[in-house]
């Protein structure tokens, strides 16, 4: 997208990601979202005492051991779900280099 022209009415989406791509904000507003959709989709976040997102590899913090007991049998529908919501989001920038779809979640 280059430059809007200022005569011509834009849709209030299209400015807002313009000014995301513009100010360089994906990345903090792309990492937001993984950990937002972590919280939603687990269940744990009350128990979730660090969240690191990392090179497709989100990486949780649970100060729970029977929580993380039971979330480990549950990875690869985790990912599904956390991949969906992420996607799912009109904010969520794809193309962003540093943070992308959830490749790999790390509990610990």
């Amino acid at each position: 997208m280059s430059r809007f022209e200022k005569k011509r009415p834009q849709p209030l989406g299209d400015l807002i990601k313009y000014y995301i791509k513009v100010n360089r904000l994906s990345t903090k507003i792309n990492s937001q979202i993984v950990f937002s959709a972590w919280d939603e989709v687990s269940g744990a976040g009350a128990w979730t005492v660090r969240k690191f997102y990392r090179e497709g590899k989100l990486y949780i913090t649970l100060s729970s051991s029977v929580i993380r007991s039971q979330l480990y049998f549950q990875k690869e529908v985790l990912l599904e779900k956390i991949n969906a919501r992420i996607f799912s989001n009109e904010l969520f920038t794809e193309d962003d280099m540093n943070v992308g779809a959830v490749k790999e979640l790390i509990l610990k």
